[in-house]
């Protein structure tokens, strides 16, 4: 496909690294010629300096052979406009826009970004898309990582393997033996950094970050199987009262009003702002990094710290203090995946990369076939995706232990109507069907051929 990207900052930088990898035709537009240059010196990619919304520049770029147009600057009203332009002048057929402002995304305005008016196919907005995953961290503090598919009725669950685990080196046949009510279906194991599809006969080992696939209302007894079962969070404290903070705080006193929330806000302002609009959350002003006052906001009492601040030695050095305070857990939005590989030496519990996020949107729609929903883990190591089966997928009508299914890709669930259906051998897929599935990033094409539109379908 060819892609123009417009913003060549984090996210648009993670977007153009994973596409190019893919073979993908990548264009990059940005104001900054340092950013442009470093782009370019990195990845396979052009380059353009100049303003992503301007016809000429995006004419430069190709954007009259562009299949896609991604727009992920800093300012909504350039991404926005960006679409226009792309649309009206060059009939650009996929436009994605991030949208930051939550004023522009109220249920009661959805038709702005409909093809009459501002022609948008997909807005993203990375602060709640963050915000809801912060959430559900917190929910299942168990797991290291945790997304939905069908609806919210099923979900993937990332859960690390300590030495406490009760299903360590038992083969994974035998799991299903043991515990034949359980919705729950291993799809991937990530060992000494490897991604490994496993088979029945494998086992989960100690250390190893296992991916399961389970039913939604099991995800609590599927936490437990593994060896976690840690009470969900009642005390709380956010570094950040920014639009995530915000979202994830106003979040927590609608729908966990026994929660105890607090917020430390640097921004005299905005703290003021947000104690405004916010009830049951005490909010106070100063540093995240000002010990005297994580005393004061009472961390060491905190079951959790939340580090969300838009500068991630601030959210690693807060949630490192916090836990010398005594605060029992701690979770950091790190935007900079350098960080990442060293989190657990620094004393964090888990992070978030807001990234990984984004790029999983994103790839959702530059996926071939009827992919519904895409997730890649461990850096684009392997994708969880969810594709609906026509009637002329090669899936559809056999058997499951007759399925000749390539090499890099196993079965989580079967999504039919509403209904959760774990795999068994004599299971078939019928047209219609949604399918979620873990794939490795060798496998994901066949991934697409599995799901494609065929002419036939027509």
């Amino acid at each position: 496909m060819k892609i123009i990207i417009c913003g060549a900052g984090q996210v648009g930088f993670g977007i153009a690294e994973r596409l190019s990898q893919e073979y993908n035709d990548v264009s990059v537009i940005d104001t900054s010629a340092t950013l442009i240059s470093a782009i370019t010196e990195l990845l396979d990619v052009r380059g353009y300096v100049g303003h992503g919304a301007h016809p000429d520049v995006l004419a430069r770029a190709g954007a009259d052979q562009a299949d896609m147009i991604i727009a992920v600057t800093l300012h909504d009203e350039i991404n926005m406009v960006a679409c226009q332009v792309a649309h009206s002048l060059f009939n650009v057929p996929t436009k994605i826009a991030r949208i930051r402002s939550q004023s522009y995304l109220q249920a009661h305005y959805s038709d702005l970004f409909s093809r009459d008016h501002m022609p948008i196919d997909v807005t993203i907005s990375p602060e709640v898309e963050v915000g809801r995953m912060v959430l559900r961290r917190i929910s299942f503090p168990g797991a290291t990582d945790i997304v939905r598919f069908g609806d919210g009725n099923i979900a993937m669950l990332a859960v690390e393997c300590h030495d406490d685990c009760p299903v360590v080196n038992t083969p994974l046949q035998q799991l299903s033996q043991l515990f034949p009510d359980l919705s729950a279906t291993v799809t991937g194991i990530y060992r000494h950094d490897k991604i490994i599809i496993p088979h029945s006969s494998d086992q989960i080992l100690v250390g190893d970050m296992v991916y399961v696939v389970c039913e939604q209302d099991q995800i609590r007894r599927t936490l437990a199987l593994f060896g976690h079962e840690e009470q969900e969070a009642r005390r709380i404290v956010i570094a950040g009262g920014g639009n995530i903070g915000f979202f994830v705080a106003k979040s927590l006193e609608e729908l966990q009003p026994k929660t105890k929330v607090k917020i430390i806000e640097n921004d005299r302002e905005r703290a003021i702002a947000v104690s405004d609009q916010l009830h049951n959350v005490i909010v106070l002003q100063g540093s995240a990094l000002d010990q005297n006052l994580m005393i004061q906001a009472d961390v060491p009492d905190a079951h959790l710290m939340v580090s969300l601040t838009n500068n991630d030695q601030t959210n690693i050095l807060a949630s490192v203090i916090a836990k010398q305070l005594g605060c029992d857990s701690n979770l950091a939005l790190l935007n900079n995946p350098s960080f990442h590989d060293v989190t657990k030496s620094l004393g964090i519990d888990a992070y978030i990369n807001p990234r990984a996020v984004t790029i999983s949107r994103v790839l959702q729609h530059v996926r071939k076939g009827r992919i519904r929903s895409v997730y890649a883990v461990q850096k684009g190591a392997a994708e969880v995706v969810e594709a609906e089966a026509l009637a002329t997928s090669p899936l559809v009508g056999t058997p499951f232990r007759d399925l000749e299914l390539p090499e890099g890709i196993r079965i989580g669930a079967v999504y039919r109507g509403e209904s959760f259906l774990r795999p068994t051998g004599d299971m078939k897929i019928k047209t219609g069907d949604r399918v979620i599935l873990f794939a490795a990033a060798s496998a994901v094409r066949h991934v697409e051929q599995l799901f494609r539109v065929s002419i036939q379908y027509f």
